[in-house]
């Protein structure tokens, strides 16, 4: 049931750090305060995923054999009052580090916790899956990496000028690996796109003059010379038209993002990739 950070069962100076969860932000906390005190090498055992109160009483018996604190993060209220009562019983000191704090939040905020165990290291996860989804998007943004668009999500194809960046970070943001490949009609696609099944692939398009109207725009940002194919209506025409024909051909989801806001664009891409994951 338990795990020893260091050697150690109940010797004098010893601290038992127990957890309703994997308890590491305990031990963090109860390393920090024993650093202040001597060497601050107290030997600390760790009680993980502690969840009924036999388990919880054994670890107090045990404490009471030695000069032990206990230090726990137990977020049931019930298992917080056994411990609390047992070691005042049997004069064990404690430091419970999870009970006040969400006393204190639920007096200013008037909500109820939600106490379930293990909702920070869920947080921690979440948060690193879109670390790791926003560093997929920029490695394969605008077509870098080919190689990499297996392991995608979703990658999203069209034209220069319909967000397909912008709406790739957006995703990245909500934890999905999105990569994005740019349609040019004298660029043939990679066997990679090609192979992806269509519940991954995902066409964005708009209307002719709205994308004139932002690659008029970009042309004089970029310095571009009046003229240039890259701003005509005749090559955006072109363009458009060998992207339906892409999308036909690859099965993609489309989307007309027409003035439409990045925000709803990624949305209806989460509907889209959701429904696939509840037809499998």
């Amino acid at each position: 049931m338990s795990h020893d950070s260091e050697v150690g069962r109940g010797r004098p100076g010893s601290i038992f750090v127990v957890s309703d969860s994997i308890g590491e932000t305990a031990e963090l906390v109860t390393r920090a305060a024993a650093s202040q005190f001597d060497s601050g090498r107290f030997p600390i055992r760790r009680f993980p995923y502690v969840s009924d109160t036999a388990s919880l009483l054994e670890i107090i018996n045990e404490a009471r054999a030695g000069n032990v604190v206990i230090v726990y993060t137990l977020v049931e209220p019930r298992l917080r009052d056994t411990m609390r009562e047992a070691a005042h019983t049997l004069g064990i000191p404690t430091a419970d580090i999870m009970g006040p704090v969400m006393e204190a939040i639920a007096r200013v905020t008037e909500m109820a916790p939600r106490l379930e165990p293990g909702l920070t290291r869920r947080l921690d996860e979440e948060y690193f899956r879109r670390v790791e989804a926003v560093e997929f998007a920029v490695n394969q943004d605008d077509g870098k990496n080919p190689r990499g668009l297996e392991s995608a999500d979703c990658v999203l194809l069209g034209i220069s000028r319909v967000s397909k960046t912008p709406v790739c970070m957006y995703l990245a943001r909500r934890g999905v690996k999105a990569a994005n490949f740019p349609l040019i009609p004298e660029v043939e696609l990679p066997p990679e796109i090609v192979s992806l099944p269509s519940s991954r692939l995902i066409g964005l398009t708009a209307d002719a003059q709205y994308i004139l109207d932002i690659r008029r725009q970009r042309a004089k940002v970029i310095g571009l010379r009046p003229g240039a194919p890259y701003a005509e209506m005749d090559r955006i025409l072109k363009e458009l038209e060998y992207a339906d024909e892409v999308f036909r051909r690859l099965g993609c989801h489309v989307i007309d993002m027409t003035r439409m806001a990045i925000e709803e664009t990624a949305s209806r891409i989460l509907e889209f990739l959701r429904k696939g994951e509840n037809s499998v």
